[in-house]
This record gives C-alpha cells, sequence and structure tokens, in this order.
C-alpha cells in the first residue's frame, strides 16, 4: 500500500544534525544520546553511518572532532558526496548553544517508533489482502504481535546507568513498604513462612515453580494467585494502603479457566473437585453453597488467558494491556516448556526453552511485577532412590536456573509412597504405615534458589481432595481467610 501523496514519514533532519553536532562539540554528551537512541533510529542513512562511528571511537578512546571523525570515515561515500570534512565542520558550527541531548535523542527515538508502526500498518493490510491460503488470520495476528513487541523493545531502549542515591531512595521506598505491610515488600503469597522467607514476590522477580507430576504445582500457583486477588480487593475495599495483594493474570496452557475455576471453587468450599467435576453426589446445601461462593469470588481481579501453543511474544503483548488496563500486579504462567519461543528450534530445545525464560525475566522488569512460571522436572527424579528435587532436575534447564531469581521445589514424599504400596502384613507394610503418618497431608517447598536471601525448606499442609496448600500451622485452614 503506497502512502498517500501528501503524506511523509516522520522524521526531523534538522533534529538529528543539532544531535551530532552537539557530540562534535561535546563527545561525553554521546553517552546521554546512547541511553536513548540507537543508530537505526535516525532517518537519515548518512546520520546512521556517523552515530555508529562516533559510538565505535569514542568507545575505543579516540577523541571525535570534525577531522578525526572524517579520518575514520574516509570511504564513505555518502560523506563524501555531501562535502566530506566541511559538512563535519557545519554540524558542529550549527550546534546549538545549549543543546538538550537527552530530548533531541527522545524525538528521534519517537520518530523511529512511529516510522516503524507505519510500515507494520502498511504490512498488516498488504498480507491481509495479498495473504497466501496457508497463512492464516490467526498466524498474521501473531505476526502482528511479534512486530509491535520487537517495537516495544526497541522503543524501550534503556535510560543507562542511574545514580547510587536513586537506587537508594527506591530501597528505601521498599522498606518503608515493607514496614507498613509488615514484614513484606513484595506481593503476599499467602504463605506465612514463605513470605517471611521471600518478602513477598517481588517485582521484577522470575519465580520458577517445578516438580514432577503429581506434586501440586499448578495447585499451589492458583493457591497464590487467588491468595494475591482476593488480599488485594480486601485491602482495597478497606483503604488499606499499600495493598498486599495485586490484580492477578494467569496464562494457563494446559488447563483450561472452567478447570482452574473449578479448583478454587473447591478450595474455598470444600467440596471435593470429583464432586464439582461430576455433579454426583453433590447434596442441594453443597450446590447453594457452591454457586453463591462463585457469585461472591466473581469479582476477583483474577484473569484467565487459556489459549494453548501461545508464544512469548504473545504472552507479552497481552500482559501489556492488561497492565494498562486492569493494573496487573502478578502474571502466572503454566507451564513454561508449553510456551512457544519466537523462533523454532527443532535441534536445540534447550534454546527455545532459554529464550523463554529469558523473555519471561525480561517482561518481569519491564512491567515491574512478579511472573511465577511452573517448569516440569527431568523424569531423572523418579529413577533415583533420593527423590527431593535439585537444581539439575530443571528439564531444558540451559537458562532457568540462570534467569530465575527464585526456583522452589514442590515434592510430595506421600505421593510417591502411595505409588509404592507394599503387600499387607508384613513389616515393610508396618514400615510404609509408619512413613504414611509422618508425610501424609505434608508438602515441602523447597527454596533451592533465592537471589535476594536465604535458602531453606518449607513444610505445608496439602488437602488432595480440595487441591488446597495451607499452612503448617493450621491444620484445618486454607489460606488466610
Amino acid at each position: 500500500m503506497e502512502l498517500e501523496i501528501h503524506r511523509q514519514l516522520p522524521f526531523d533532519v534538522d533534529v538529528e544534525q543539532a544531535l551530532l553536532g552537539a557530540v562534535l562539540v561535546d563527545n561525553y554528551s554521546l553517552d546521554l544520546a546512547t541511553r536513548v537512541l540507537a543508530p537505526e533510529q535516525f532517518y537519515d542513512p548518512l546520520h546512521q553511518r556517523l552515530f555508529t562511528a562516533m559510538e565505535r571511537m569514542w568507545s575505543a578512546g579516540q577523541i571525535v572532532t570534525p577531522l578525526t571523525l572524517k579520518v575514520a570515515m574516509e570511504k564513505d561515500a555518502g560523506l563524501a558526496e555531501v562535502g566530506g570534512q566541511t559538512y563535519l565542520v557545519n554540524l558542529a558550527r550549527a550546534a546549538p548553544v545549549i543543546p538538550n541531548v537527552k530530548e533531541y535523542a527522545r524525538i528521534l527515538a519517537d520518530f523511529s517508533t512511529r516510522r516503524s508502526l507505519i510500515h507494520i500498518g502498511e504490512d498488516i493490510v498488504n498480507t491481509a489482502y495479498e495473504a497466501p491460503r496457508e497463512l492464516t488470520p490467526a498466524r498474521q495476528i501473531e505476526d502482528a504481535e511479534k512486530s509491535l513487541y520487537q517495537i516495544a523493545e526497541q522503543s524501550r531502549f534503556g535510560e543507562g546507568s542511574q545514580s547510587l542515591q536513586e537506587a537508594m531512595a527506591r530501597a528505601i521506598q521498599q522498606t518503608e513498604s515493607a514496614m507498613r505491610k509488615g514484614t513484606i515488600s513484595g506481593v503476599a503469597s499467602g504463605f506465612t513462612e514463605l513470605d517471611s522467607l521471600l518478602g513477598g514476590l517481588h517485582p521484577s522477580d522470575l519465580i520458577v515453580i517445578a516438580g514432577r507430576p503429581g506434586m501440586g504445582k499448578t495447585a499451589l500457583a492458583t493457591n497464590i494467585a487467588f491468595h494475591a486477588a482476593r488480599m488485594w480487593m480486601k485491602d482495597k475495599n478497606e483503604g488499606a494502603e499499600p495493598a498486599r495483594g495485586a490484580p492477578v493474570l494467569m496464562f494457563s496452557l494446559e488447563m483450561s479457566a472452567d478447570q482452574l475455576a473449578a479448583r478454587i471453587l473447591s478450595e474455598q468450599t470444600e467440596i471435593e473437585m470429583r464432586k464439582i467435576r461430576s455433579g454426583r453426589a453433590m447434596t442441594e446445601a453443597e450446590f447453594i453453597r457452591l454457586t453463591q461462593t462463585a457469585q461472591h469470588l466473581g469479582s476477583l481481579p483474577l484473569y484467565i488467558d487459556d489459549t494453548g501453543g501461545i508464544s512469548i511474544a504473545q504472552i507479552a503483548a497481552r500482559a501489556r494491556r492488561y497492565k494498562r488496563e486492569k493494573k496487573i500486579g502478578m502474571i502466572l504462567v503454566d507451564y513454561l516448556q508449553l510456551v512457544e519461543p519466537a523462533t523454532r528450534r527443532a535441534d536445540n530445545r534447550v534454546q527455545e526453552v532459554s529464550e523463554v525464560t529469558k523473555g519471561l525475566k525480561a517482561l518481569a522488569k519491564e512491567l515491574s511485577v512478579p511472573v511465577i512460571a511452573l517448569s516440569q522436572l527431568s523424569r531423572s527424579v523418579d529413577s533415583r532412590d533420593d527423590k527431593r528435587p535439585v537444581l539439575s532436575d530443571l528439564r531444558e534447564s540451559g537458562s532457568i536456573e540462570q534467569d530465575a531469581d527464585v526456583v522452589m521445589f514442590v515434592y510430595r514424599a506421600e505421593y510417591y509412597l502411595t505409588t509404592h504400596q507394599p503387600e499387607p502384613g508384613g513389616q515393610e507394610h508396618v514400615q510404609w504405615m509408619q512413613k504414611m503418618e509422618r508425610v501424609h497431608g505434608k508438602a515441602d517447598i523447597i527454596v533451592e534458589k533465592h537471589r535476594h536471601g536465604a535458602t531453606r525448606s518449607i513444610q505445608l499442609n496439602f488437602d488432595s481432595r480440595f487441591t488446597r496448600f495451607s499452612n503448617s500451622a493450621d491444620e484445618h485452614a486454607g489460606l488466610a481467610r
């Protein structure tokens, strides 16, 4: 689609020249410009090359002047065509007396973003008109989202370093927030010992919850998400500041939204999952309790996206929208091995998972929210005598351990004992019964990595009837009511 004749791509050569001239006059201003601007964001190709050469020279410890820059670009035909050193001298002479380099850079970065958006819009229209039969609308939408995601990444090119004073001021604000909340500065998980150890779930952190199938990873994550949403609503209604919880966005790639909702209802009503799923043996009183609880909980800020095979680019795009529209304060992904990377690598699954974890960590930092990602463990855990997981058990663990700020494992010894029950009557069965008595209804949350503090194992109660974890001190209670 051709642009209309009277419409021009947004750019400003005068601002580009003013920025380049300012750098020639004061090389230190280049540090300010590069915090915001990349060379490819200039409109004029010559200016792109000039800025690149300036960066290269300054990084090498060379002084950037019209003469030294002309020597560095002696073979550049484009520079020779506009006058060579004379053009560079004129740039320096025309530089504003009091240049605002950072503002020039912002203006040029904004123009670059607008041009990219225009090109994407043209591509979307052209592709929609001329798309081959095998390119489905869903695939075109995904491609468009990826392109927009890349623009978003470029547009936050970075503000560069910050002073120690600024960083310390924010650290003190977090401490003050923790004092007001009571020992935690992040989002409350609802589990007392876990919150005490981690200080809550912190903004910008990637928290990985891992375990073998049947351990209760999804149940634990759902319990945490529900608690965070409920505590946020409770504190908001009571006018408590700051709120202990947060609105939550869940990406469920394995279970449907209906199944997750059923789990929450089971946990809150203490009606067994088998009854909710089948409807059998449910009394009239239980059904009334179920519907009333559903009405009561329906207003909670807990949003579930159960799109299967979603890509990391789609997760990022949707998370940004929910951050803007719903003010979400926590993201949950169940589970990361099912997330599609931006680039498929049939011969390197570790790199694919690495791309996903890096994308989730970047998203946590960008939106300043904790991101909880569930992860599978390798089968090697089941083949050894000691089945308590360790970091090396993370499946496709290339960068999971490296990128995560917190790694915790869900381990239930009862699960393994149940699957290896000896024949009744013998001494082995007696010993088995004794072990079962010690671990029945118990779960260990093994915090194996904690970038900001200590690691240890925390014991919780687990009631499989209601898929509910609870603090070990409260034998018959769920999450804090």
